[in-house]
């Protein structure tokens, strides 16, 4: 296979990773806090002794959309929507996550929990506790929570140290390598984020990869024919 056929094939394979980070976007149209995922194409280039420069597509850098998604009202009491910047911090088995979907739920033993039963850290990063009996929970713009009429603790939003850091891990959970508090964002009780994933767009996506898909596997094809008969021809 010649620099062409190579340079032809990194480029499907990239396209094919592209499309799979498509298809996860359209899945999670509906996934309450789920950010679009989109993927970045770089150029490696080579000059060989001898021959013309070799050019390679590489399709390694995935990118996540931070753009805010629609705000649904649900009157849920722990339903909490973040409206700007920052995530909530929730702790997992593998250390602290960020996410923006914010649906939790009081454990037995109080710990506000999300539904995979991970627990809400607050902005000290400790789980946040609401004891069985108290009164009504309110939730200030600033995160301040309170039962009762009394304060119980302040809901943490964060971000990464470094932007380019983020990485999404799977479903609404991303990971950093460093986190710091923030203040961009608020709060907002009785509501949950939705989807930032444009469906309309992303199905353009779809049919623009697939036709670029289909386009160098048209090329690849004719490469091969032309190959074949070369080979038929010398061997006569």
């Amino acid at each position: 296979m010649d620099a062409s056929g190579y340079t032809t094939l990194t480029r499907q394979a990239g396209l094919m990773r592209e499309m799979q980070a498509v298809a996860n976007n359209v899945a999670n149209i509906s996934t309450t806090g789920f950010r679009r995922e989109g993927v970045g194409f770089s150029e490696f280039v080579r000059k060989l002794d001898d021959a013309p420069s070799l050019s390679m597509a590489n399709a390694s850098v995935r990118q996540i959309d931070l753009s805010q998604g629609g705000i649904t009202t649900t009157g849920g009491s722990f339903d909490f929507a973040i409206q700007g910047e920052g995530f909530f911090a929730v702790q997992t088995p593998e250390g602290e996550r960020l996410t923006r979907a914010g649906s939790f739920t009081p454990s037995p033993e109080g710990l506000l929990v999300n539904p995979d039963g991970h627990p809400l850290l607050d902005d000290g990063g400790a789980p946040v506790f609401v004891p069985p009996d108290a009164g009504p929970v309110a939730v200030a713009l600033d995160g301040s929570l309170s039962a009762g009429g009394q304060p119980l603790a302040r809901i943490g939003l964060w971000q990464p140290a470094d932007p380019n850091s983020l990485r999404h891990e799977s479903g609404t959970l991303f990971a950093a390598d460093a986190t710091e508090p923030t203040e961009a964002g608020t709060i907002i009780q009785g509501a949950l984020e939705d989807s930032n994933v444009d469906p309309i767009g992303e199905i353009a996506c779809m049919i623009e990869v697939q036709r670029a898909y289909e386009m160098g596997q048209s090329f690849l094809d004719r490469e091969d024919d032309r190959l074949r008969t070369a080979i038929q021809t010398l061997g006569q």
